[in-house]
């Protein structure tokens, strides 16, 4: 204990004036004014001294040496006198020690606060990851090889599987010095305010470069470099190959091309990078090039990137300007506990016609492909928008189809994106959700049960080609199912959806099932479903309506020519993916869905989303519009005329069937063509019609009214399905053992 915690100084009697002082105690003032006892106060000391003032006496705790009271001798009384002298023992009175009481101060957490928006560079990039810069403004010093050219210096691009590979994840240049440079040309003045660099994306080497240069030109031979004050600025490189590196430019520079000029590199590998520009534009007459291209018309939409906080905002402010059409709500909670909206907008908002078919867009399913998530904000607000001013085609989409919108189905992953901003999120930050779980892989694998089935000869008469129970497996308490996965599953069992888009970014494709190869030890196989035909058109409607897609100057994003497919794929011919949305939706529901990837960009710049709007626009429209593309009907008791629920609708030559909803209605999408379709049920005696389907986009009448079978008494009700009672108590317990949200559950934030 220090001698102020103790109320006296250093030389108290209380602690002997003539014996040794205790250990850790000094013996006399301190050596030096800036040393002070520990805990205790220190004491200023005047200016000019050398020493610290001593502190006066203090009478807390006694008598002190040198104090008058303590050497003035005792009064003598008379009784003394006369009698003996009484000697008095000493009282020692103990030392009061006063210790200090220091009250720790009680913070209280604040509540977190939504992340703001993220602090996007003043100028937008130049758009070297998304492709509005060509190969021939990229060029380059030297290069190792033709597939590690300078045309493949782009942020985030991606390389091919193969050592050598034609189209690598980079750029590498053929020597190892300090001479070597990567160059752009913006085509135009433009103000070079920052750049963005990964190294090289490969699975055989580690290459990047650790330290760099920037100089800018206006005619490529004389160069400015960027200074830091009166020095040419070193800027720091990467330190892995995937994380993207920002370094602004200390001053914003002047010129039409920029070169990055590697310093140092990781020892062990070579000059190899991937790069981003950031600049904006000026006004260049003289320059053909700068002249401006025909601006996109102009729109009241949204354009931005809207964290959860924000979207909630635009859906309830949609929500308020179109209440007739449209109805805001939740099918459950993330693991962070957020909300996953969706905004269903139809003229009778909150109630299935009949007749009336059901439609879902789906994004975000990885949360850092953002387009979609934008896109499906942006139609919310056109739909709303467009039928209030009487747009012919947006009221009758909106009056003839019940269309529901989930812009985002891993809010999580989203965020984690979200708060690193466009350039710097990366290829993969924020794909998985917080418990670190792909969504495209986590539904139930049923397409192994069905092809075992069908491999024994078990389909249809002992194993059901449509509607497949969930597996017992997928039901336990410890299956790995995110509250993500369980909330859609139940989405998939409250609405009879029959055609949906699953919106992804990273490529210019349009992919269609099955996802999952049938050989289960290939990596690519074609596998197509029974209604191949139909899903190849449905791809088919998206891509040739897509601008990006559709465009004969496009480019390969990565390494993959999608254009010479007609921009469409059998999932399973592009890459296996095992416990798909897409085929699990075909196998389980009478949904069809398939997956757009919109582009290049995962998560593209601000400044591009009015530009991908409109590439997307007239796809998003088009492709709900094929909802009414076959036939549809209502399947009926013959006697009470009621509806027959879940009886199947089967049509010759296709091994798929299709189930009625609770009222009885069915939707079967088909191409143009006459069908032979047979409607069956439990306690019904089968039908069978011919249905003609035409190339106009209306669906063709074709209900059924079928008879009691024999032998059954009116008004008993048929035996239960056993496939339809196996999967009620496999959802019951996927149900039950779920550790997420259900609808109906507590709200989240």
């Amino acid at each position: 204990m220090s001698s102020s915690e103790s109320g006296g100084s250093s030389g108290d009697p209380a602690q002997g004036s003539g014996g040794s002082p205790p250990r850790g105690a000094t013996t006399g003032p301190p050596k030096s004014s800036g040393v002070s006892p520990p805990r205790a106060t220190p004491v200023t000391p005047p200016r000019g001294s050398g020493t610290p003032p001593s502190p006066g006496p203090s009478r807390r705790g006694g008598l002190r040496e040198g104090d008058p009271a303590a050497t003035a001798p005792a009064p003598k009384f008379p009784a003394e006198r006369k009698k003996k002298v009484v000697v008095r023992k000493k009282v020692v009175r103990k030392k009061v020690v006063r210790k200090k009481v220091v009250r720790k101060k009680v913070v209280r957490k604040k509540r977190p606060k939504a992340p703001a928006a993220p602090q996007e560079p003043s100028c937008p990039p130049l758009g070297l990851e998304s492709l509005r810069v060509d190969d021939s403004q990229l060029q380059a010093s030297s290069h190792k090889r033709p597939g590690l050219g300078a045309h493949r210096g782009r942020l985030n691009i991606q390389s091919g599987l193969y050592d050598g590979d034609p189209f690598d994840g980079g750029w590498c240049a053929g020597r190892e010095d300090a001479g070597q440079w990567l160059r752009v040309d913006a085509r135009r003045l433009t103000l070079f305010t920052g750049v963005v660099t990964q190294g090289l994306n490969s699975i055989w080497t580690y290459d990047w470069v650790t330290s760099y240069k920037v100089q800018v030109s206006n005619d490529s031979h004389a160069w400015v470099p960027s200074r830091n004050g009166s020095e040419e600025a070193v800027f720091p490189g990467n330190k892995d190959p995937e994380t993207p590196v920002l370094n602004v430019l200390p001053t914003p520079l002047l010129g039409r091309f920029l070169r990055i000029n590697p310093q140092s590199w990781f020892p062990n590998g070579t000059i190899c990078l991937r790069a981003e520009v950031l600049g904006c534009p000026l006004p260049d007459p003289s320059d053909a090039h700068a002249w401006p291209g025909p601006a996109p018309p102009a729109s009241d939409l949204d354009f931005r990137h809207h964290n959860y906080k924000e979207m909630r905002k635009l859906m309830k402010r949609v929500s308020e300007e179109c209440p007739d059409i449209t109805r805001v709500y939740s099918i459950g909670h993330s693991s962070r506990g957020r909300r996953l909206y969706v905004m269903e907008i139809s003229d009778h908002p909150g109630q299935h016609e009949l007749g009336e078919p059901e439609f879902r867009y789906v994004a975000g399913m990885h949360g850092n492909e953002v387009l979609g998530r934008e896109l499906l904000l942006n139609l919310m607000e056109y739909l709303c928008r467009e039928f209030r001013r009487g747009n012919p085609r947006v009221v009758q989409l909106v009056t003839d189809t019940r269309i529901h919108l989930l812009p985002s189905m891993n809010p999580d992953g989203y965020e984690t994106a979200y708060e690193l901003g466009s350039e710097l999120a990366g290829w993969a930050m924020g794909r998985w959700t917080y418990e670190g779980i792909d969504l495209n892989h986590n539904f139930a694998d049923l397409n192994t049960a069905l092809w075992d089935a069908e491999d024994n000869d078990l389909v249809p008469h002992e194993f059901p080609n449509h509607y497949i129970p969930i597996p017992e497996y997928y039901t336990l308490a410890n299956a790995t199912v995110a509250p993500e996965t369980r909330a859609v599953i139940a989405w998939m069992q409250r609405f009879p959806f029959v055609l949906s888009a699953n919106l992804h970014g990273g490529e210019l494709v349009v992919t269609y099932p099955f996802d999952m190869t049938r050989t289960y030890w290939k990596a690519q196989e074609l596998t197509p479903t029974p209604d191949d035909g139909v899903f190849r058109w449905l791809a088919t409607v998206y891509a040739t309506a897509n601008l990006a897609m559709a465009s004969g100057d496009r480019r390969r994003c990565h390494y993959d020519d999608f254009a010479r497919l007609g921009n469409v794929i059998n999932g399973a011919n592009w890459h296996t993916v095992a416990g798909s949305m897409n085929d699990f939706s075909y196998l389980h529901t009478n949904c069809f869905e398939i997956t757009v990837e919109l582009s290049c960009d995962k998560f593209p710049h601000a400044s591009e989303l009015p530009h991908e709007w409109e590439n997307n626009r007239e796809s998003l429209l088009l492709f709900m519009e094929q909802v009414h593309r076959g036939i549809k009907g209502v399947v009926r008791d013959s006697d009470t005329e009621q509806g027959i629920p879940n009886a199947i609708i089967a049509v010759d030559g296709i091994n798929h069937d299709v189930r009625t909803a609770v009222d009885g209605d069915y939707w079967r999408l088909l191409n143009p063509g006459e069908y032979e379709v047979t409607a069956r049920a439990e306690g019904y005696e089968a039908a069978t019609r011919s249905c003609w389907v035409s190339f106009e986009n209306v669906p063709t009448p074709c209900s059924f009214r079928l008879e009691r079978a024999r032998g059954r008494p009116r008004g008993s009700r048929p035996a239960p399905d056993p496939t339809l009672r196996l999967r009620r108590q496999r959802l019951r317990r996927l149900r039950a053992h779920g550790r997420g949200h259900w609808p109906g559950a507590a709200p989240g934030p």
